[in-house]
């Protein structure tokens, strides 16, 4: 019988909201309901806060596709990062379906327009750091994941129109930005006029990020020519009224997709290393895989699709470490669910993290297992059982170009180097899923 059977709704009261919290934080908290529920709509009482949590895959297919349009970004999490992503491509309505068609265009053909930039760019960045770190030497993951994924972004977002140094410090004034933003999503009620911790960061942050993109916006545009990077796509664009978009505009959707597109990808591959380095058999695999198809030719494009196994690693990679861990929504109109009623206005937060863990949908689902993205086993499996990039119309619209990016470089990765963790590593709740404490990578060239 399913999980969410006989219209039940499971309530966690204060009391145990407070423990769970006190035990393991967020993410122990959502772990331990998680198991509790069962994959059964659950209410959290905190206090004047009662938010629904939705983890099954029907009540996912209800709130996500059948009534997409009653459960919209309203909440606190999109209100405070709007603070730095504007209301483009992170908010609702017509500005938001214009930034999503125009993004759509640019990245939906990112497997061959951009694919040459991709794949120059990834191994550029892996022979640096071959040169940079001597054998055996034990770097940051996070860090240099990041290297990596910036000097892909850098000619694929910009057109290379940015000093790389530049780059690396706008995706550094751009992390803080949204570190910054954890109290004022936690407590949407406090006016912005009331201070509170992360504020002055924040600020600083947001200033950086502006001095960095918009004389960058301004003199592309005044220089345009035209070009396959997604700047130029921008420049290009029009907003829902036909207008041609704003340098603000351009400069809140490239911040927004930066943030997709070089920190949850860098902490996607900071994961696989961990991975990788708890099964050593898997390793091995993706190391004969890469051998295979890349050999010891220069990496191109038409690698990436050649790397099946690598990818479906990633896959479960992004199974068992979902970036979007917790991503609310509101109810614009009361609604039934399965049977239980959602009030207008209520806060719905909808968790890949928990359903990515439901033993209905996913054998022992704690264990490492790539295998489980075979196609047999894929075409098998609720649609929805599965939604590291989101589903409906909120998709995330860059899903093959990172696919794509993150193949070539773990491929790359474990063609040049003998690759280890000495050390676990957990995860914590942030905005995005970041290891608790820092993941070191010992390196040694082959």
């Amino acid at each position: 019988m399913p999980a969410h059977a006989g219209h039940r709704l499971h309530t966690v009261p204060l009391g145990r909201v407070l423990d769970g919290l006190r035990a393991g934080g967020p993410l122990g908290m959502l772990e331990r309901t998680g198991r509790q529920s069962g994959g059964a709509l659950t209410r959290l009482d905190l206090g004047t806060f009662r938010p629904f949590l939705v983890t099954h895959p029907d009540h996912l297919r209800h709130v996500l596709r059948a009534h997409g349009a009653n459960y919209r970004r309203g909440t606190a999490m999109w209100k405070a990062m709007g603070r730095l992503t504007g209301l483009g491509i992170t908010g609702e309505g017509p500005r938001w379906r214009a930034s999503r068609d125009l993004w759509s265009q640019c990245l939906s053909g990112g497997a061959h327009t951009l694919a040459d930039a991709t794949a120059a760019s990834v191994a550029g960045a892996v022979a640096d750091l071959e040169r940079r770190v001597a054998a055996g030497a034990t770097v940051d993951a996070l860090a240099e994941m990041t290297h990596v994924v910036l000097r892909v972004v850098n000619p694929v977002f910009f057109g290379s129109r940015i000093p790389q140094q530049q780059c690396d410090r706008l995706a550094a004034a751009v992390a803080v930005a949204f570190d910054s933003l954890l109290w004022r999503m936690a407590l949407p009620f406090v006016p912005l006029a009331v201070p509170m911790p992360g504020d002055r960061s924040f600020t600083r942050a947001a200033r950086t990020v502006r001095e960095i993109l918009l004389p960058l916006i301004s003199r592309a545009r005044h220089e345009h020519h035209g070009g396959p990077d997604l700047m130029s796509r921008l420049l290009d664009g029009a907003d829902a009224d036909g207008c041609p978009l704003s340098d603000a505009h351009v400069a809140e959707d490239i911040v927004a997709l930066f943030v997709a597109g070089s920190e949850s990808s860098a902490l996607t591959l900071t994961w696989a290393w961990v991975a990788l380095a708890g099964h050593p058999e898997v390793a091995a695999e993706v190391r004969r895989e890469a051998d295979a198809v890349v050999g010891g030719g220069p990496l191109r494009p038409e690698h990436a699709r050649g790397l099946v196994f690598t990818r479906r690693v990633l896959a479960e990679v992004c199974r068992l470490y979902a970036m979007a861990w917790a991503v609310p929504r509101t109810a614009v109109a009361a609604d039934v669910v399965d049977g239980v009623t959602i009030p207008a206005g209520a806060t719905v937060v909808l968790s890949p993290y928990l359903t990515h863990r439901l033993p209905a949908f996913w054998e022992r689902p704690l264990r490492f297992d790539p295998g489980r993205f075979a196609e047999e086993r894929v075409r098998g499996r609720h649609p929805l059982a599965y939604l590291p990039f989101g589903d409906g119309p909120h998709q995330c619209v860059g899903q093959s170009f990172f696919l794509q990016q993150a193949a070539l470089v773990v491929a790359a990765m474990t063609s040049r180097f003998r690759i280890a963790v000495p050390a676990p590593a957990e995860p914590r709740a942030a905005v995005a899923l970041r290891p608790r404490s820092r993941v070191g990578l010992v390196l040694t060239p082959h």
